[in-house]
């Protein structure tokens, strides 16, 4: 169907990687529990964005010649362990406030959550190599539309990813009500994520 040679080994492969827990996932969580469903759902939106971007890149040919230049593959991994670095610090370091936002402000939260969703999709090398290596073992050669092959293979990776991002950000909205009275419960939370970002970020500094 659309060229896919194994429709259904490549759907179960596709929800056994986007399961597995990264940053991507996490920062929705987390965004979801501490800031409230809005900035969850904004940073998903831009999780979203990211893979579309790097979907696009990787059917272009643009993911594996990056990948052929070590260089420029390099680049992108230091960039993307540095973010996350910084946004676990971030996260280490900030103090948690009593939920009191005004539309402004909650406005700016999911603008910058966003934001920052989108630049930790767009240097995920877990991502990059998923669209790279991932796609073309399911992608019929004889096929005389390719791009149809690529379009129909992105759509299933994309609804299964805002099927989990939903289910993710729904607990995490849960979580952040029952938080929003116990302070230092949220600073933990904080803390943990925080250590959990600085350790993504090394460890892909370190790969």
């Amino acid at each position: 169907m659309f060229g896919i040679t194994d429709l259904w080994a490549y759907v179960l492969g596709t929800v056994l990687i986007i399961l597995v827990p990264g940053p991507n996932s996490l920062f929705a969580l987390t965004m979801a529990s501490t800031r409230g469903r809005k900035a969850g759902f904004a940073a998903a939106t831009g999780i979203v964005v990211g893979d579309l971007i790097l979907m696009l890149a990787a059917s272009l040919g643009v993911a594996s010649l990056m990948k052929a230049n070590p260089i420029a593959f390099d680049v992108v991994r230091y960039l993307g362990a540095a973010y996350l670095t910084y946004i676990g610090l971030s996260a280490l370091f900030s103090k948690s406030q009593q939920h009191t936002q005004s539309v402004e402000s909650t406005h700016n939260s999911t603008r910058k959550a966003f934001r920052s969703a989108l630049a930790i999709s767009l240097v995920n090398v877990k991502a990059i190599l998923f669209f790279m290596a991932f796609f073309p073992q399911f992608v019929n050669p004889n096929y005389p539309h390719v791009w149809h092959t690529f379009a129909a293979l992105g759509m299933i990776v994309q609804f299964v990813s805002i099927s989990y991002l939903t289910m993710l950000i729904l607990v995490g909205s849960s979580l952040s009500r029952r938080l929003s009275a116990k302070i230092w419960l949220k600073t933990v939370l904080n803390k943990l994520v925080g250590t959990l970002f600085v350790s993504f970020g090394l460890r892909l500094a370190l790969n």
